[in-house]
């Protein structure tokens, strides 16, 4: 900047030393000239004086000749806020204010319907099963939190609202707030994450229906370091206030336990095993506790090659339920097998054959079987049908075609595997 003002002042001044150099002839004194001489003289005191000055602001002494500005200069210049708005934590991650103030939303619709006859658990012909908005951000660089917040027919529930702290001292990982419980694979996971438009039997039977092991808690988890597989221990504590388990005093807690293991067998298939734990008191009796057990399996295949056109899994839950009441103690058990296979890029396939003795008399017990077809028109919605066919304890079979469109709005972050 100095350089460019002092090229300025000698061009002026040269200039003005050209038009004093010009003969004035004695019949013409040429008083407008001058006068425009004296202005461009006192201009160029005012430029030399401004020059002094920046040169003592830069702690610089006036010199002949100057070297170019650096280029680099003009990046002092820029305001603060814009480097503040790109930190990250420490450690690395996502910048924290673009979180703050703006954290991860969407809105998932759940759209279902039934045809065909079901006397024992009958299903509205069309409804708007459910709308999941969901508020996922960084609190800090120690903390995330996640809501989920669940609108259907009969109202306006926080399906899931906890904070994550994923580094605690011994290498722990905390969550603390209202959540699905670790209990075995189906139990985790929200209505629209499903691969069938309905929940298995013994979901329906052992563990509460769609919402299963969902309370108020903390859970804390840890991975096993070891050579052989991934291997992750979580042990949570409830208020123990659900579909499964009743709290009548304040020490009247729910306990759940998992073990999970996870391995790659191949460069394309791996294979995710768990066993589950769970007990606390149920509305039978304020003496009365409920035991549950179970192990899960899930084995994928999907070729690296042809990832995005094939792709295979077979899953299984099997679920055991020890449940004391005055009448006498009820062991029921449970289980499903299911199994889909990728069709096309957009085109799934699907099975499921499940059967389940119910908690409350184990003599009950409901089988049925599925065939489902899923079409995905792109990563934000889904179009599924899916023929079931169940026979219940009464004595009832239902024969039935159920459908569910899934559309999705907005940044919605990725699930459990």
């Amino acid at each position: 900047m100095l350089h460019a003002v002092k090229v300025g002042c000698t061009g002026l001044l040269v200039f003005a030393f050209a038009l004093a150099a010009v003969p004035a002839r004695a019949q013409d004194p040429q008083p407008d000239l001058r006068a425009q001489l004296e202005q461009m003289r006192q201009q160029l005191q005012a430029l030399q004086e401004k020059v002094a000055q920046l040169e003592a602001a830069a702690g610089q002494k006036p010199a002949a000749a100057e070297p170019p500005a650096q280029p680099a200069a003009p990046v002092q210049t820029q305001p603060q806020p814009v480097q503040e708005a790109v930190q990250t934590p420490a450690g690395g991650g996502a910048p924290l204010t673009s979180k703050i103030f703006n954290p991860d939303m969407a809105v998932i619709g759940n759209f279902v319907g039934a045809a065909g006859h079901n006397s024992i658990e009958p299903m509205p012909a069309l409804k708007l099963n459910e709308a999941e908005a969901s508020f996922q951000a960084v609190v800090d660089p120690y903390a995330r939190a996640d809501f989920f917040l669940s609108a259907s027919p009969e109202g306006l529930e926080v399906e899931e609202g906890f904070i994550t702290f994923p580094t605690l001292p011994g290498g722990l990982l905390m969550k603390v707030g209202k959540m699905k419980a670790q209990f075995g694979k189906v139990n985790t996971m929200h209505s629209h994450v499903l691969p069938w438009v309905d929940e298995p039997l013994a979901m329906r039977n052992l563990l509460g229906g769609d919402e299963g092991l969902n309370d108020s808690g903390i859970s804390v988890s840890k991975l096993v370091v070891n050579p052989v597989l991934f291997l992750e221990a979580t042990g949570e504590i409830y208020n123990g206030d659900n579909n499964v388990f009743k709290s009548y005093k304040r020490s009247d807690l729910t306990y759940v336990g998992r073990l999970r293991g996870y391995r790659d067998v191949t460069e394309g298939t791996n294979l995710d095993v768990g066993t589950s734990f769970a007990y606390g008191h149920n509305d039978a009796d304020s003496e009365a506790s409920t035991k549950l057990f179970g192990v899960d399996a899930t084995f994928r295949y999907r070729p690296l090659q042809q990832s995005l056109y094939k792709r295979a899994l077979v899953r299984t839950e099997l679920f055991w339920s020890r449940r004391q009441q005055p009448i006498g103690d009820a062991k029921a058990f449970g289980a499903y097998v299911s199994g889909e296979y990728q069709l096309t890029r957009r085109l799934f396939s699907g099975a499921r054959y499940d059967w389940s003795e119910r908690a409350y008399d184990a003599s009950l017990k409901d089988d049925g079987a599925s065939l489902l077809l899923t079409f995905w028109p792109s990563e934000f919605s889904q179009v599924r049908g899916q023929y079931r066919r169940t026979r219940y304890a009464e004595g009832a079979t239902a024969n039935e075609f159920l459908f569910q469109f899934l559309f999705s709005i907005g940044a919605h972050g990725a699930h459990s595997f």
